[in-house]
């Protein structure tokens, strides 16, 4: 490469991703290898899932390990650790992929709390010493019914208490008030009602792309997640 050329777009931006509950890092690997081989950095936040506060802590310091200025991805309950941490002055934009996206004052409960008329709610088990968990007979049909039934049946029996502390953490700062933001609306989600995903998306004013998928749409529609990322990260989607 010459002084003259101008470097790939995917050599000046950096992605940070942001799992959710239920489920750990790994869960990014295809995406991942995607952004990966298009020439981006990609970092990858391993969340406690104890405390919202830990969480976004986490974030901001894979934010700021972070060679170029970052698009950042959130899935789930990501959504609200990245629209916490999304403040930060080197994120670009923001990806919400069937994610929560609260607003200043608001949780994850708060929105959870929301009844969606005709839809079903989230399989989850009582709590139990400060944590709750989907019940593991309905994981698959609730979360990924549309990935591979052993990998679904991993997932339920290798799955990640959530801690109350963390779904009851309270948004200070909105990051979509001020970074555009992404939104990828899983329609066939049994975790976040489609029709819940897709009111949050219309008060961030996020550009919505809708995808036939489960809430695990980085494991069933990686090509789709890593597309909408990429174009979160082209210069003209920028506000100035």
């Amino acid at each position: 490469m010459t002084l003259d050329t101008p470097r790939p777009l995917s050599e000046s931006v950096s992605v940070v991703l942001v799992h959710g509950a239920f489920v750990d890092a790994s869960g990014w690997r295809k995406v991942y290898y995607t952004l990966s081989e298009e020439g981006y950095e990609v970092l990858v936040v391993q969340n406690s899932a104890v405390t919202f506060e830990q969480d976004v802590e986490r974030t901001k310091s894979v934010i700021a390990e972070a060679k170029h200025p970052v698009v950042l991805v959130g899935h789930s309950y990501g959504g609200a650790v990245i629209t916490e941490a999304g403040i930060e002055e080197k994120v670009l934009s923001l990806v919400y992929l069937a994610a929560f996206v609260p607003d200043a004052g608001e949780s994850v409960f708060d929105l959870a709390s929301q009844a969606v008329p005709g839809a079903e709610t989230a399989p989850l088990l009582p709590p139990k010493d400060g944590f709750i968990k989907i019940d593991p007979q309905k994981f698959a049909a609730a979360f990924s019914a549309d990935i591979d039934p052993a990998e679904a049946q991993f997932m339920a029996a290798a799955q990640r208490p959530w801690g109350l502390e963390a779904v009851q953490g309270k948004i200070t700062s909105a990051a979509w008030k001020t970074k555009p933001s992404f939104y990828l609306l899983a329609t066939e989600d049994r975790m976040i009602p489609a029709q819940a995903q897709a009111a949050m998306a219309a008060r961030a004013g996020a550009a919505v792309v809708e995808v036939s998928s489960s809430h695990a749409v980085m494991l069933s529609q990686p090509d789709e997640v890593a597309e909408l990322i990429t174009t979160a990260a082209e210069p003209n989607q920028q506000r100035s």
